[in-house]
């Protein structure tokens, strides 16, 4: 999915909306966490005047009325997600909340691809933190060195590295990821199109 800048979008003008106070990097800083630290974040950080719950609440319609009309799917993605397929069980670990996650799995009609669905919400911590990835391995019965992730964000990177797997790098272009983070990664890909069960192999 390509959302970090609807993401973006919809936390700066519900903190305009609300009466809060953005700032710069902003967005940059609450890459990867879990909903339940990123509307702290904007309730405390931000000065947003709602609680973290009607912060969860009002950006989770809007992104979910956006997906709902035009689904942001990367060119590529369902294709990669068949390709993974064949490769061993998937895995969905994301920051985003399981709401969004449901819904996106449902629209793309790859749920059944999955077979254990992952937020960060369900972990004590947040991306860059491995716990998410970490957790999902243990539902997958494997350990983190013998799976591979796909990731596009530093706080991603920085999450499945520090958990010990093999990491597929596709940079994000609207938020890259540092050079030093994807220096680490085991592959650095350009676009998802070129996610393909030999690059998941580790055959190139």
């Amino acid at each position: 999915m390509d959302t970090e800048a609807q993401w973006a979008r919809a936390r700066e003008a519900l903190t305009a909306r609300a009466g809060g106070a953005w700032r710069p990097g902003a967005h940059e800083a609450m890459m990867g966490m879990s909903s339940t630290e990123w509307t702290v974040y904007m309730h405390e950080q931000l000065a947003v005047p709602l609680s973290p719950p009607e912060i969860l609440e009002s950006i989770v319609d809007e992104l979910g009325a956006l997906f709902s009309v035009e689904l942001p799917l990367l060119p590529g993605a369902l294709q990669a997600v068949d390709a993974a397929a064949t490769v061993g069980p998937l895995a969905v670990a994301s920051s985003s909340p399981a709401a969004l996650i449901d819904l996106v799995l449902d629209l793309a009609g790859v749920r059944e691809r999955f077979a254990t669905v992952l937020s960060s919400e369900d972990v004590p911590r947040g991306k860059p933190s491995p716990d998410v990835f970490v957790e999902a391995c243990a539902r997958l019965g494997i350990t983190p060195p013998e799976a591979v992730a796909v990731e596009d964000s530093q706080a991603g990177l920085e999450a499945a590295l520090a958990a010990g797997m093999r990491v597929v790098a596709v940079p994000s272009p609207h938020f890259p990821p540092a050079d030093a983070v994807l220096a680490r990664a085991d592959v650095v890909l350009d676009t998802i199109e070129q996610v393909t069960a030999t690059v998941l192999r580790g055959e190139t």
